[in-house]
């Protein structure tokens, strides 16, 4: 079945809707709370969201832009997520949010109107228009789940948590080049339950290594969001073992993960 971009963005507004909710009832001081991830406030996950949605909207619609702009922060040393949040600190809560609302709902207007198979410039290598939505599904999946984690708010699973596991499965090569170590060439299979109660499979049927569980767990797992020890995952095989040890759904630089709970 051909890739839907419609399916998509309304898959990405209904997940940025869910995280808005939240985000809309906070206090200025709630803005400035910390949340799991080291150094990084509420105020810096939606900001890392907000930029990176407008530098993906550039990408896509004005490739010469953005070139530019990354041959622009190459020249400084490359984009580090950390320095982009520096950048907006002092921005209160509610010009945050609405520059989150602003910069998502011209994202999702823009890519509605993409073919799926367009390329589009990246950090790392070019991806499809399709890639590109899906990344910024699971990135406000788990940036959000950190905001959750912070106000104590439950990130109710659903459907979308397909898109999470996908990326993080396509992403296993990267995670061992971003951690400088070769490819195993054993294939590994996924098995997640659904929270419809269906399973979402990735891999050979046969293949010996495998990691089985809910699928919530694994896109927790993929994201860098939970160490592996608190989640009901089992994982079976060396490769299996290794790429749950260094996985990452998100480009960059390899992740530090999270200590166990």
């Amino acid at each position: 079945m051909p890739v839907s971009m419609d399916a998509l963005a309304d898959d990405l507004a209904a997940e940025s809707a869910e995280l808005r909710s939240v985000l809309a009832g906070l206090s200025e001081e709630q803005w400035r709370l910390d949340t799991p991830a080291e150094g990084w406030t509420i105020l810096d996950q939606v900001s890392h969201l907000a930029f990176f949605d407008d530098v993906a909207l550039r990408s896509a619609t004005d490739p010469e832009a953005f070139a530019a702009e990354k041959a622009a922060m190459d020249a400084e040393g490359g984009v580090t997520p950390d320095a982009v949040v520096l950048r907006y600190r002092s921005m209160p809560g509610a010009e945050m949010l609405a520059w989150f609302d602003d910069a998502r709902a011209r994202l999702i207007a823009a890519f509605r109107e993409l073919d799926p198979k367009a390329r589009v410039p990246w950090f790392g290598p070019a991806m499809s228009a399709a890639s590109s939505l899906t990344a910024r599904i699971m990135e406000t999946w788990a940036h959000a789940q950190d905001v959750y984690d912070a106000v104590g708010a439950t990130h109710a699973p659903s459907d979308r948590l397909r898109h999470v596991a996908h990326i993080g499965v396509g992403a296993r090569a990267f995670s061992y080049a971003a951690h400088g170590l070769p490819m195993p060439e054993v294939p590994v299979r996924v098995e997640l339950a659904a929270p419809d109660g269906s399973t979402w499979t990735w891999g050979p049927e046969d293949a010996p290594d495998r990691i089985t569980g809910p699928a919530e767990d694994f896109a927790l797992l993929i994201t860098q969001r939970r160490h592996r020890d608190d989640l009901s995952l089992t994982v079976v095989g060396e490769a299996a073992t290794e790429w749950a040890r260094i996985g990452q759904a998100f480009a960059g630089e390899a992740g530090t993960g999270r200590k166990p709970r």
